[in-house]
């Protein structure tokens, strides 16, 4: 079941986003981030913020917020996190199936991921079934821990 996240879920989705990040791999933020400032990108700034539940147990979870300002605010972006041993289950598929449907309901017209890691193939691959388009690259963009510098990609999709 996908529902959106209230503040008491925090303390399931910080591991699940403390291991994730930690990795260093797949997102751009501070891998030593502290659970407050964590907090703070995946809760407070997002406008929407959902979690994956299974039984009792958070297994992922994302974020929906406008891309950018003004003319550009019927652009939504998204980030989706899922447990490590929940990986491989169809979870990133249905949180990104789920999450268009909740953009196209609060008026987005795209959904735009501005910083895929190229390493991250799985995401890629998903993401272009779903129908998302590489629509740029981001030459040596990421600094990935064992890979060193590596491009990301942005990724879009009109909404219908």
């Amino acid at each position: 079941m996908i529902r959106e996240a209230k503040e008491n879920d925090w303390d399931d989705i910080w591991p699940i986003f403390k291991e994730v990040v930690r990795l260093g791999n797949t997102y751009a933020f501070d891998p030593d981030i502290n659970k407050q400032n964590a907090f703070e990108l995946w809760m407070s700034l997002p406008r929407k913020t959902y979690v994956y539940v299974q039984g009792n147990e958070v297994l992922g979870t994302y974020y929906l917020k406008t891309n950018q300002a003004g003319p550009g605010a019927h652009v939504c972006n998204c980030g989706y996190m899922v447990s490590e041993n929940a990986r491989g289950k169809g979870i990133a598929r249905q949180m990104c199936e789920h999450s268009q449907l909740q953009a196209i309901s609060l008026g987005y017209r795209a959904m735009q991921f501005n910083f895929v890691v190229s390493s991250n193939t799985n995401a890629i691959t998903l993401w272009h079934k779903l129908g998302f388009k590489s629509v740029g690259t981001l030459p040596n963009a990421f600094n990935h821990p064992s890979l060193g510098f590596i491009d990301a990609f942005i990724m879009y999709k009109a909404l219908e």
